[in-house]
């Protein structure tokens, strides 16, 4: 059973009530078709910030390129004076943090390049689609406007948003593929939009539908984002030394750890376990001699990173129908439909880039997807036995070794009452631990402890490592399903052990 034939495809979701657009269309290149590009900005050579802006804005707005300037929509900005408000947030963004980038490295604005299939949308449309995917891009977070040009067989957009955010305490920062984020964020909007896409997936990481737009402000902070920010603003207070910045830490309420060799670590509130000052823990510029470099002034204050996305999940699609039997109104069937117009719109993302072009190859890669979570959840738990048998082990045979003098004791004192009144405790201990190693040995020779930390300490990191790929195949797992499921509703198929697997 084919999956990727359009008309098939758009017959079904009509017929589930899903009410898609026209068709969905996958362009197989040669044409510019919805292609996407993220371009980062700086300071041209030569020239000041004002006049690098300017210079690109200029370019954007030609009025012989959108139609005498009909073309171009803004958010949260006048397009005519955008150079001047961008860099107004940015002087305004140094006053509140008192983070100032390198000249040569500050990122003036992004720049996002929109095309379409010639002969497709209006400009006008096309205009409206820009806005909607950098609305969905920034979260409403940067202010920014479109410039719809029709110079061109294709019509393209040129979107330019500030990377100072609106409240002037932060910047949007580039990210591992944030360019393939940016363009699947765009083959979403254009495939709920009826437009074309370029079926590439080579092209296209692999994994989840993920967008920038989704991460950032929907989650508190993590500990170690917390941190950064707090050492960002005992920075910005000037310390005298590193003393004074550590006392400017505990005055904010993270407690100083001081370790071996001159190790520090900051116990965040909420908290049990302190996060280390480092560069590998914390990112480029938080070591501890990165630090004294910025109070020395000899070197900026340590930029903070965006924090990794988490993955989203994909839903299934809801029985319209069957709600609306419920009482629901016309306002949730409106909603509903476009609502199930973008679940399926991933499902048709996700089979273009795996390359499942038929039922069966769908219904394999789901069930690989179960059977790789299920074992590795058996593995992740046999290890996690492991793990706790040997550092029950361990504990023992520290007891054990312990007390076995005050048992030595007990026995030369002929077991005197004396004696055991006195080393009760002790004894106890004793006892435990001997009974503990009976139990988990069985007989066998007790290992070595240099043997025994090694153990714990390969179980623990293979415990790590599995519990990385559970969580990716739980993701996985619960992704091909709700895939499959939506395209078993939409043809009819019944039952399934996936859809149950789902549920655990």
């Amino acid at each position: 059973m084919q999956l990727m034939t359009s008309g098939h495809f758009v017959q079904k979701c009509r017929a589930a009530g899903i009410l898609p657009p026209p068709a969905f269309r996958l362009s197989g290149g040669g044409e510019p078709t919805a292609t996407t590009r993220l371009i980062t900005h700086h300071i041209s050579k030569g020239e000041t910030v004002a006049q690098s802006l300017k210079d690109r804005f200029d370019y954007g707005q030609n009025p012989e390129k959108t139609q005498g300037g009909e073309l171009i929509s803004a958010y949260e900005c006048d397009h005519r004076t955008a150079d001047a408000e961008f860099l107004l947030a940015k002087a305004k963004y140094k006053a509140v943090t008192g983070r100032e980038q390198r000249r040569d490295a500050d990122v003036l604005c992004y720049q996002i390049r929109q095309s379409f299939k010639p002969g497709e949308i209006t400009p006008e449309e096309a205009n409206r689609v820009g806005y909607e995917t950098a609305m969905r891009w920034t979260k409403g977070k940067h202010a920014f406007f479109v410039a719809t040009h029709t110079d061109r067989r294709h019509i393209h957009n040129h979107i330019y948003y500030n990377s100072t955010a609106l409240d002037c305490a932060h910047k949007y920062r580039d990210f591992f593929r944030s360019a393939s984020a940016l363009r699947r964020l765009s083959d979403r909007v254009c495939l709920e939009n009826d437009l074309s896409v370029i079926t590439n997936p080579k092209l296209h990481s692999k994994g989840r539908f993920l967008h920038y737009g989704q991460w950032i402000g929907e989650r508190p902070p993590s500990a170690q984002q917390r941190l950064r920010l707090a050492i960002g603003d005992a920075l910005a207070k000037k310390p005298a030394d590193f003393e004074a910045f550590l006392r400017l830490m505990e005055g904010a309420g993270y407690a100083v750890k001081r370790g071996r060799g001159g190790v520090i670590s900051f116990l965040v509130p909420g908290q049990k376990k302190p996060t280390r000052l480092r560069a590998s823990t914390l990112g480029d510029g938080y070591d501890p001699e990165d630090i004294r470099a910025v109070i020395a002034g000899e070197r900026p204050t340590p930029e903070i990173p965006d924090e990794a996305p988490p993955p989203q999940r994909i839903n299934l699609i809801i029985d319209i129908q069957e709600r609306l039997s419920q009482g629901k109104g016309p306002a949730y069937e409106r909603w509903a439909k476009v609502y199930n117009l973008k679940q399926m719109a991933a499902a048709l993302q996700y089979l273009r880039e795996h390359e499942l072009g038929d039922y069966d190859a769908l219904t394999a890669k789901t069930s690989g997807a179960v059977d790789r979570f299920h074992a590795l959840a058996g593995e992740l738990r046999d290890t996690e036995a492991a793990l706790a048998k040997a550092s029950d082990l361990m504990a023992a045979t520290v007891e054990y070794a312990k007390n076995r003098p005050v048992f030595d004791g007990y026995k030369a004192a002929r077991y005197s009452k004396k004696y055991l009144a006195a080393h009760e405790a002790e004894l106890a201990s004793y006892r435990a631990a001997k009974a503990t190693l009976n139990n988990i040995l069985a007989g066998a020779k007790l290992p070595k402890m240099d043997a025994l930390k090694k153990s714990r300490r390969e179980l623990a990191e293979k415990k790590k490592a599995l519990y990385a790929e559970y969580r990716k195949a739980q993701q996985d797992m619960r992704e091909a399903v709700a895939i499959k499921a939506n395209i078993d509703h939409l043809l009819g198929v019944t039952g399934g052990r996936e859809n149950k697997a789902q549920e655990r």
